[in-house]
């Protein structure tokens, strides 16, 4: 078995533990057997992987997204973490734009106090790192509820 499937399986370990052996279950419709498929060394389940849908529900569940945190750092990419739940489905897209509208124009008041002295300094780069940050939030927040419109 390849270095990367054993550090997804490890992953699909730690998801289904994460959640609970019978949580897991009743979450994805899968038996005990199936899932513990998922996660075994063993030579004959090398080539077994859980569903991206079984996936998808168990890390909603959990308390960390086991498996979409180790096929990023696979890649290379770092995600960010934090522990504010599913995005807020109320309001939709017209509250969307007024949330963009105001992250936007407290990045630029950010940015303009910052660059006054001709230097951004490093407290100051933190501070438009965060306001951008929240600024992305609104947008995957606004994507979601124009996906939605859209089904």
């Amino acid at each position: 078995m390849s270095s990367v499937a054993r550090y997804l399986k490890k992953h699909t370990e730690a998801l289904v533990k994460d959640v609970g052996i019978e949580a897991a279950c009743k979450l994805t419709g899968k038996s005990k057997a199936t899932l513990g498929r998922y996660y075994s060394d063993y030579p004959e389940h090398a080539e077994r992987f859980m569903p991206v849908d079984a996936v998808a529900a168990l890390e909603e569940a959990a308390s960390y997204p086991h498996i979409t945190a180790a096929l990023s750092e696979l890649k290379g990419i770092s995600l960010s973490f934090e522990d504010r739940r599913k995005n807020d489905r109320s309001g939709g897209v017209n509250s969307d734009v007024i949330a963009l509208s105001q992250r936007f124009a407290m990045l630029m008041g950010e940015y303009h106090t910052s660059i006054e002295d001709g230097v951004i300094s490093a407290n100051e780069a933190r501070r438009l790192l965060k306001e951008t940050l929240e600024l992305q939030r609104v947008l995957i927040d606004m994507k979601l509820h124009l996906e939605e419109e859209t089904v």
